[in-house]
């Protein structure tokens, strides 16, 4: 009976350390919630103790219980970033999280953590052991799959696409979870796997984002996987327009999503179409400016490297168009000297016909005038049949240099 009082005494000690003050920062702005839920996250670290509250959402903004349990793992992943944090994290999640937001609290722990601690992979006989740990367990399909998606985290954090692809399909934690492979997130994942690859085809990964995109229970970080693997995929025909119309699905869904704008601004970019990519990133910075990710600095080198990169691309678009209008004009230039030098050989040829037939004309009328004994009407029958026949000539010339200069000039 003693013992029983003292837990309950104990139980509630730990409930008003660490419990209310999380129940009174419900409703508070979120930088309050956010400091709130990070001294009780440090706390319940130090204590060596586990958070006991039911998490029943996964929104940072107004969730201090979500805040702190995400804050109290992210120190457990980083003091121990291996397949056995992983499990340990797994188990926490089947049995304080409600089914409602489980999948996207998993989703966002495995991926989220696997990103930040990257630097640490960890080889296939100690992925093989974490899948042996779940053997047996009730819950073993969800908790494989939870080490999974870390290990694929770390993988895609990293670009290592066909190692991931590998983990994905082939490897122990892939069977252990079974049915579970089918899942979107992991359908997307090895979709980022195969645009990646330089193994598998473009039609192959995306028959697989097709499958993920097309989910009824596709999640937000289904549709950022599904657009970081285009964005970074091996390029093919049809990549910038696919991501335009896949990105501008995601921001017209989410428009308060820093990272879906950036990717429609990557899209844009793709398609040369620079005007709007400069739009697009430019409001991204404006969206991540409103958001306290642990992770702002980072993006925020990323999203104005890609502004860098646009702005080149667009001045170098118009410096392009420039030369481009100026050697058009250059070459219709050249074309009208072509045409006006046409027209003057033309008709050089045309007057030494002409002249030519007159020269001949005078000097055989001379000939036929001061020479001779032919009378007077012999004399002008003989003129006028060699003036017609040197006429015949020039026209014959000139009809013959124009025919085929209106050939030429038509071809």
């Amino acid at each position: 009976m003693d013992t029983s009082a003292a837990q309950d005494r104990a139980h509630e000690r730990a409930r008003e350390r660490f419990v209310a003050p999380l129940a009174a920062a419900v409703g508070a702005e979120a930088a309050e919630l956010g400091r709130v839920a990070e001294e009780v996250a440090l706390a319940y670290h130090e204590s060596g103790q586990e958070p006991d509250f039911e998490v029943r959402t996964a929104d940072f903004a107004t969730d201090p219980f979500f805040v702190c349990a995400d804050r109290y793992w992210r120190r457990r992943f980083a003091d121990s970033p291996s397949a056995h944090t992983a499990l340990a994290c797994g188990r926490w999640i089947a049995a304080h999280t409600t089914p409602g937001c489980r999948s996207a609290v998993r989703e966002q722990w495995t991926l989220g953590n696997g990103f930040i601690n990257r630097a640490h992979i960890e080889t296939r006989e100690q992925l093989d052991d974490a899948a042996r740990a779940v053997t047996g367990d009730p819950g073993a399909a969800d908790l494989a799959l939870t080490v999974l998606l870390y290990h694929a985290g770390k993988l895609r954090a990293n670009f290592a696409f066909d190692e991931l692809n590998a983990v994905l399909t082939t490897s122990a934690l892939a069977v252990a979870a079974g049915r579970r492979r089918d899942d979107p997130v992991v359908l997307a994942l090895r979709a980022f796997a195969a645009f990646g690859s330089r193994a598998l085809t473009a039609e192959h990964a995306r028959d697989l984002l097709e499958r993920a995109w097309s989910a009824p229970q596709r999640s937000r970080h289904v549709v950022d996987v599904c657009l970081n693997g285009l964005a970074f995929s091996v390029p093919f025909d049809g990549q910038g327009a696919l991501l335009r119309r896949l990105a501008q699905e995601a921001v017209d869904a989410h428009p308060e999503n820093h990272m879906f704008r950036f990717r429609l601004a990557t899209a844009h970019h793709l398609c040369a179409d620079h005007d709007e990519a400069l739009a697009h990133v430019d409001a991204a910075l404006a969206l991540l400016a409103d958001h306290g990710t642990f992770s702002r600095d980072l993006l925020l080198e990323q999203y104005l490297v890609k502004r860098d990169a646009i702005q080149e691309a667009r001045l170098r678009a118009a410096r392009e168009a420039e030369h481009e209008a100026r050697w058009r004009r250059q070459e219709a230039a050249n074309a009208d000297l072509e045409r006006a030098m046409h027209r003057s050989s033309v008709r050089a040829v045309e007057l030494v016909a002409v002249f030519t037939s007159a020269i001949a004309f005078a000097v055989g009328s001379l000939q036929v005038t001061l020479s001779g004994t032919l009378k007077l009407r012999d004399r002008l029958w003989l003129l006028t049949a060699l003036g017609a026949g040197l006429s015949l000539f020039a026209l014959l010339i000139v009809g013959g240099t124009w025919l085929i200069t209106r050939r030429r000039t038509r071809r």
